[in-house]
């Protein structure tokens, strides 16, 4: 969301801005709505004016003795005209806002310009994919003949895009979830939430997922509640409607998370296994920060997710992603993606951003000190990492010619066993 007095005072520059995301603003849309409520503003106010005059002139006449039921009549009709444009004036301006609200963030100068994923820029590359002395397999091959994943009765169950782990399939998701979560508040100094895993509409609004995306959200029937797409919806709004401590920044949260996305628009991609899926398991990181230092904290932020694929010696690498490319609410993204040898490519399996105020605006979260007013915040976010990629990511890169796959070093604590070996 965007101030409103710079929005329209700036209507054409933000324009051209957005030109770079593929997002056309409809600037005469925008003037006609403001034209609209600033007439019937000054009408109002011209009316307020003159109603004053006439109930001056009625005390006069009053007490002089003179008939005032003309003037009276006058002066009512002014007050009902008035409460219509006053109503008027209420109703442009809430259509104004709901137009405002499907309006995307202005990409940060740093971004590189492009029209898709084509022109996301590689900034930094880490690992070296395993040259194998065998055809590698992909995870949905791996996992059923190793008894740890199944989509069969998963199918069964509920539908597709939905799984079944086991055994140590289901022991490799829960080591993973405490691993993160471990590693963010024990070395990167976050403070870890369990959130409620549903949230209410001003909830998603606050975070930009409502009212743009709810086809791409599960709604409960009957509820004011949706089931969450990410922990970044709750967790950002723990502070919604609240004026932070600004010596206290940056607050720093991680969060594990299911999460459920309709993936309205996807079908298609990512059809097999379980990089796409309807419920997944993620861990968060959310950030609230003084706008100055936003973007040093977005660096700190995506090395942290990365340290996680760092400490379990799988190849990543790490892309700037372009104005065509970026999400909805923010101002800058890097993506992580994972080497998957199974799929011979790599994969995204996090994403990080900084939206600048642009949530913050939407949540109403500021910040002051006792030497300062109080100020929107800069909120940002990314997994740390997504559960179920990395998963995959392991049983891929970790496979063996026997079709067994060896635990990573750093999980062997968590998991205890060193290898996942064919039933």
């Amino acid at each position: 969301m965007y101030d409103l007095s710079f929005f329209r005072n700036n209507l054409d520059s933000i324009a051209k801005r957005l030109v770079d995301r593929g997002f056309t603003l409809d600037v005469e849309a925008f003037r006609k709505l403001d034209a609209e409520r600033r007439s019937a503003l000054v009408e109002s106010e011209a009316l307020k004016a003159q109603r004053n005059t006439e109930s001056q002139e009625i005390g006069k006449l009053k007490k002089a003795g003179q008939d005032t039921s003309a003037a009276q009549q006058k002066v009512r009709e002014m007050g009902d005209r008035m409460a219509e444009l006053d109503k008027k004036a209420e109703a442009v301006d809430i259509e104004f806002r709901q137009m405002l609200a499907g309006v995307p963030n202005m990409p940060h100068e740093s971004v590189p310009m492009g029209k898709s994923s084509d022109y996301n820029v590689e900034v930094r590359r880490w690992g070296t994919p395993t040259e194998f002395k065998f055809t590698p397999q992909a995870h949905w091959d791996l996992g059923p003949a190793l008894g740890i994943l199944d989509f069969d009765r998963a199918v069964k169950i509920t539908g597709a895009r939905f799984a079944v782990y086991s055994g140590l399939g289901a022991k490799l998701e829960r080591a993973l979830i405490n691993f993160m979560l471990d590693v963010h508040t024990q070395h990167h100094g976050y403070r870890e939430i369990l959130p409620p895993f549903m949230v209410n509409s001003a909830s998603m609004y606050g975070t930009g997922q409502l009212p743009k995306f709810a086809a791409d959200l599960f709604k409960i029937e009957n509820t004011d509640f949706w089931l969450i797409p990410t922990a970044e919806v709750p967790v950002t709004n723990l502070h919604r409607e609240e004026t932070l401590d600004l010596d206290s920044l940056p607050v720093k949260y991680c969060a594990y998370t299911p999460c459920f996305r309709s993936e309205a628009g996807s079908y298609g991609r990512d059809v097999r296994g379980i990089i796409r899926q309807h419920q997944f398991q993620k861990v968060e990181l959310v950030k609230f920060a003084r706008p100055e230092s936003s973007y040093e904290e977005l660096e700190s932020l995506t090395r942290d997710a990365e340290d996680i694929l760092q400490r379990l010696k799988i190849p990543y690498r790490t892309v700037v992603l372009c104005t065509g490319d970026v999400g909805f609410s923010s101002a800058k993204t890097y993506d992580i993606e994972v080497w998957l040898p199974g799929q011979g490519g790599y994969k995204e399996i996090s994403s990080c951003s900084n939206f600048e105020a642009f949530q913050a605006r939407r949540a109403n979260i500021r910040a002051k000190s006792s030497k300062s007013k109080a100020d929107f915040v800069h909120t940002l976010n990314g997994s740390g990492l997504a559960v179920g990629r990395t998963w995959v990511a392991i049983v891929e890169n970790y496979q063996q010619a026997d079709g067994s796959v060896v635990i990573p070093e750093a999980l062997r604590p968590y998991m205890g066993v060193e290898v996942i070996k064919p039933a």
